[in-house]
């Protein structure tokens, strides 16, 4: 094998994070990135149920 079809080879890439943990990032990351919901304006127009 030449030296050139090595390096043609991709090297094997081995995750150290497994993927339920870097779903569960993703989420949280998206969670704390994501701006609070502004109340629905209709809902303080209507009168409180007793």
């Amino acid at each position: 094998m030449s030296a050139t079809e090595r390096d043609e080879q991709r090297p094997r890439v081995v995750s150290a994070v497994p993927m339920r943990e870097l779903l569960a990032s993703c989420a949280a990351a998206a969670e704390i990135s994501t701006p609070p919901r502004l109340p629905d304006p209709g809902l303080a127009e209507r009168p409180e149920a007793a």
